[in-house]
């Protein structure tokens, strides 16, 4: 029977559960009435699964009340507290999503713009409408507010930002989900399944959707239109939006035109100029500006009629000439820069209480509450102050607010995240620290993609900065000047210094054991996947940080005969290859899903892998190439194993056979029926001549290599048989099972010789020393004990080296006991623990 270990996710948890009940992926998914793909991605840990998905399970599998309760509380625990998906409405047409859509009651002129977009999607039905344009001449105003007025001629209409460019299936998911009336909650792997899908919804139902900020998939320094790394999936989702037929429109935004839409004649294409002299007055007119006709002339000509360098400029001319617009335009080209210099003017005029609100709108990068800015402000002020501020940031035109969030316009986003970084270079080279105390370079706890935004466009270009003026040495010993001088305070403040420096550091690749965090507040530090062994986080306070899962992506692991190659297969079908110095020889996508077993032929040149793909695959261990795949069972291969000499591997599956393959041809020598259930691991006697095959059935049989007659049939576990060994120098067998115990059985006889306990969950893996005398046992509690054979005692217990391995938590403030629990299972230390 099952049971969910502390450190289990859901995703494995599923498969194990699925295994137990002997389905493939395939026929789970026709019970459940979801697609393989998301039943395999779920398993894979790459899609969390539904509430809905959960209780279908439980009823499909027949589970008992507490393994569904126990699966419950595994869900509970990953899910955390996201909130799931809201079913859309059945309020009637349109329906309607304006994600993070502007406010824009308060819009003048473009009169003409508007009537030509309006022919365009309404009368002529484009189905792609691009608005270009500089950053701030008002493309998402524009569009946004066409977007409302025809909406009545869509069934639906949603609206989204690529601003911090979320990937294609991320957006197509999104926009899936809410044309489909909440009909599909998972995507096929593929991208020509998510297109297609996608496609129908344009096809069957009358959209308008609003992709604004377009430039931010799109490549910098490099010719216009050309992707970022990653995002050419987008040009694919264009070509075909404006190429195939459909009954929809989308309108994009984005100050450079991506290259799939040149050659498309159905796209329409408005170049987006400059406001009038005219619409220039009327945005300005609550500004106090005086001038003549010529004055407003030259000053709307000077800004191109770019509205949001209007809002800035008149602001200056408010403030430093008494609104007087001919005194301005007079001293202008001595005194003043462009849009970089009326920022500036107007950011060094806020207080701090502003300024903060701005650099944290910058960092957050996206639209952001009341309540959120709150957290982030490292000195308490009210909700009343922080409100009071962002009023007053709005009428100076510095920031947008819609539908209760806070954000900027791209190009003050860009001149606050340059200003950032050149701060912060300068304080950490000169060790007088400010803006490191009060603001965080990343937030490890933001949305992934949002995360990513920040380490791409302001760790990245600050460590980048840092290294051009320090070498690496002179850099980590200024970092560490300041640790200690953070220490030194009497009062532990409530700074980001800590995990911004933690998140350098970490970034820069340094050896983080050799600097002391103790006795510091480490906030928003991003920790999973990180090496953090030996690090000392004494009396430390952790606040709002990622830490790894105790639980990782290996399923398979192997070393060769040798014992200086180290295979390593996954649960998303990846094969490595590496030496004793950890150097990567080879490292291959090798199957489409988990890889649960791999073993090397005698010599080590052949290296043998079993997937839930239903195949196995051999490969050429000097050169990583594929030698042939063996294909012919219908269900997981469970388990792989080569003979003494090599000539033959024997798979065993979850269509409950063993076949025996003739390695030098990859044909099927022959087929060993009689389990029922999962063929869970196959191991050869020491001569070759007997087949020992270890099933969920709860048996072994031993079969005769020769004939492939069944010898006999061992029987004594009262859980499934995971793993079996025979013995090198007899004819001793050890099985270990899902009852938590091993046992060692006399081939010749077919008795259980003596039964070891002591782990405490699933016995996954028994395996003998070349003498025969030790055998070593693994288990799913996260322990190996060795044996000795002959006495049946257990003289050592084994914990594998974990990512947080003696990294001190003594005395550390801010955490959970659940997770204080789980770093202590990746090997964190607690000095205060009783011994």
């Amino acid at each position: 029977m099952t049971s969910a270990s502390p450190q289990m996710t859901i995703g494995e948890l599923l498969r194990r559960h699925r295994l137990d009940a002997s389905l493939t992926q395939k026929e789970l998914a026709q019970l459940l009435t979801y697609d393989h793909t998301t039943v395999s991605r779920i398993e894979r840990n790459e899609r969390l699964p539904s509430a809905e998905y959960i209780s279908k399970f439980s009823q499909a599998l027949h589970l008992p009340e507490d393994q569904h309760q126990a699966l419950t509380l595994v869900f509970q625990a990953t899910l955390g507290e996201e909130a799931l998906p809201a079913i859309s409405s059945t309020s009637p047409f349109p329906r309607e999503d304006w994600g993070q859509a502007p406010d824009v009651s308060i819009f003048v002129g473009r009169q003409n713009e508007m009537e030509q977009l309006t022919r365009w999607a309404v009368e002529d039905r484009c189905r792609l409408i691009a608005v270009l344009g500089m950053g701030g001449i008002g493309k998402t105003t524009l569009v946004t507010k066409v977007a409302q007025q025809i909406k009545a001629e869509f069934e639906y209409v949603i609206w989204r930002s690529l601003r911090n460019a979320p990937p294609l299936p991320e957006i197509l998911l999104d926009c899936i989900k809410f044309l489909s009336d909440q009909q599909f909650f998972d995507l096929p792997d593929h991208l020509d399944g998510q297109l297609r899908l996608f496609s129908d919804c344009l096809r069957q139902k009358r959209c308008l959707i609003i992709l604004d900020n377009a430039e931010a998939i799109l490549l910098e320094g490099s010719r216009a239109g050309q992707y970022r790394d990653g995002y050419e999936s987008y040009g694919q989702f264009l070509r075909q939006i404006g190429s195939m037929a459909h009954r929809s429109c989308l309108l994009l935004t984005s100050r450079e035109k991506p290259r799939e839409l040149v050659p498309l004649v159905t796209v329409q294409t408005l170049i987006l100029t400059g406001l009038t002299q005219r619409d220039s007055h009327d945005l300005l007119k609550d500004r106090s500006l005086h001038g003549d006709e010529a004055a407003w002339a030259a000053l709307t000509q000077r800004y191109i009629g770019n509205p949001l360098a209007l809002r800035q400029v008149s602001a200056t001319i408010q403030d430093l000439y008494g609104g007087d617009i001919p005194i301005f335009l007079e001293e202008i080209t001595t005194m003043f820069g462009e849009m970089k210099y009326l920022l500036e003017q107007q950011f060094t005029r806020l207080s701090k209480l502003e300024q903060d609100i701005m650099y944290w709108l910058a960092i957050e990068r996206e639209p952001v509450t009341l309540q959120e800015l709150r957290e982030d402000l490292i000195e308490p002020v009210s909700p009343a102050e922080l409100l009071e501020a962002l009023e007053a940031l709005q009428r100076r035109s510095l920031i947008e607010r819609s539908a209760g969030r806070f954000t900027l316009q791209n190009v003050i986003t860009e001149y606050l995240t340059e200003r950032f970084i050149e701060r912060v270079c300068e304080e950490i080279t000169l060790g007088n620290i400010n803006l490191v105390q009060r603001f965080a370079l990343i937030k490890a706890t933001a949305k992934t993609y949002v995360r990513e935004s920040q380490m791409r466009l302001i760790l990245k270009p600050l460590s980048d900065k840092l290294l051009a003026s320090l070498d690496i040495k002179k850099l980590e010993h200024s970092l560490q000047n300041v640790l200690t001088r953070l220490q030194g305070l009497t009062s532990r403040l409530p700074s980001y210094s800590g995990g911004n420096i933690l998140n350098l550091l970490l970034h820069l690749g340094s050896h983080i054991n050799e600097f002391d965090f103790s006795h510091l507040t480490i906030r928003q530090a991003y920790l999973q996947g990180m090496n953090l062994q030996d690090t000392n986080l004494a009396y430390s306070n952790l606040l709002d940080n990622v830490f790894n899962n105790a639980f990782g992506a290996i399923s398979s692991v192997v070393y060769n005969p040798n014992g200086n190659l180290l295979a390593i297969g996954t649960h998303t079908g990846e094969l490595h290859l590496s030496g004793n110095d950890g150097q990567i020889l080879f490292f291959n996508k090798a199957h489409t899903n988990w890889i649960n077993d791999i073993a090397f032929n005698p010599d080590g040149s052949i290296l043998a892998s079993g997937s839930d793909d239903q195949t196995v695959k051999l490969w050429d261990v000097d050169t990583g190439a594929p030698i042939r795949t063996l294909q012919g069972h219908t269900n997981l291969v469970g388990s792989v194993t080569f003979s003494p000499d090599g000539s033959i591997l024997a798979s065993g599956s979850g269509d409950q056979t063993v076949k025996l393959w003739d390695v030098a041809t990859g044909s099927c020598i022959r087929t060993l029926q009689g389990h029922t259930n999962l063929v869970r691991s196959v191991a050869f006697s020491p001569d070759g001549s007997i087949l020992a095959s270890g099933s969920g059935d709860q048996t072994i049989k031993l079969w005769d290599v020769d004939t492939g007659a069944p010898i006999r049939t061992l029987q004594g576990h009262t859980g499934k048989v995971s793993s079996i060994a025979i013995s090198p120098i007899g004819n001793t067998l050890a099985s270990g099972s899902g009852d938590q115990t091993v046992k060692l059985w006399d081939t010749t006889t077919g008795n259980c010789v003596r039964t070891l306990q002591g782990h405490t969950n699933w016995v996954r893996s028994v395996n003998f020393a070349s003498n025969g005398k030790i055998l070593a046992s693994c288990s799913y509690d996260d322990t190996i004990k060795l044996w000795d054979v002959q006495t049946g005692e257990c003289f050592k217990t084994l914990r594998p080296d974990r990512p947080y391995e003696r990294m001190n938590i003594t005395g550390v403030t801010g955490l959970t006991e659940a997770q204080k629990a789980s770093l202590k299972a990746l090997g964190a230390i607690d000095e205060n623990d009783p011994q």
